[in-house]
């Protein structure tokens, strides 16, 4: 029988109780053809070394848990095929974020940012319970359905290049799920949201790189949602000069 396959795997290291800034570490293992990046990772963690942290859940692409830096681009680990990459795998964790500990990143500013924009649908009146439910037509849910694929793995932040100079930017993925609320027929919130992206450090800090777009793994394409939300801001602004709020 021939030898097993084997790649070196070079892991940033991070352990705040004990180092001042991150290292890296080498470990060469054997690997299985049929090997996710994130399987190599679990065999470390299982089978070399058990100090490894990292997140990870679902293995379906599904949780957005197990968003790494794989060769220097956030990938989500458990949907990169090992095999396409070098006899050296560099892992590391996402850029743009503070470290906990090893690969794994600290989410709290991450989660402030979304609630800032309120994502919740917003209603004048609550419908009574005799009215029925809200339909929507499949037509009115075509208008939001790419805005709602994201499964929070913020592979879009990493990749930003404002949010890697301007901490504070509220970032695409929390601009694009703003927007998928403002154009859901149910929701009645727009005006609050686009006085939200109206301030400092929101949409209009958007250099259009694009490169959020390129890394999402679920196509939500935040940096379309993105120059959709700036073009409604300005609209809702400028028909708030002619018509008070309530359009009276």
């Amino acid at each position: 029988m021939s030898e097993p396959q084997k790649k070196k795997i070079v892991i940033t290291r991070f352990d705040p109780d004990q180092d001042e800034v991150p290292k890296t570490q080498e470990y060469e293992i054997p690997v299985q053809p049929d090997w996710k990046v994130l399987d190599a990772l679990n065999f470390i963690k299982d089978e070399v070394d058990g100090s490894l942290s990292h997140r990870w859940s679902c293995r379906m692409a599904v949780c957005g848990s197990c968003g790494m830096m794989v060769d220097g681009e956030p990938k989500l680990t458990c949907k990169e095929a090992l095999s396409d990459y070098g006899d050296t795998v560099e892992i590391a964790p996402l850029a743009n974020f503070p470290i906990v500990r090893d690969l794994v990143v600290d989410l709290d500013g991450f989660m402030d940012k979304f609630k800032s924009v309120k994502p919740w649908i917003i209603r004048a009146k609550e419908r009574a319970v005799e009215e029925g439910p809200m339909r929507q037509s499949p037509e009115e849910l075509e208008e939001f359905k790419q805005f709602s694929m994201c499964i929070n793995c913020m592979l879009c932040y990493s990749a930003c290049p404002v949010v890697a100079n301007e901490p504070e930017f509220i970032g695409p993925a929390a601009i694009a799920l703003g927007h998928r609320y403002n154009t859901d027929s149910r929701d009645e919130g727009a005006a609050e949201r686009n006085e939200i992206f109206r301030g400092e450090g929101t949409v209009f800090s958007c250099s259009f790189a694009n490169e959020c777009s390129e890394v999402c793994p679920k196509h939500v394409d935040p940096a379309a949602a993105v120059n959709q939300a700036k073009f409604n801001a300005v609209i809702d602004w400028a028909q708030g000069l002619i018509l008070p709020r309530g359009g009276k």
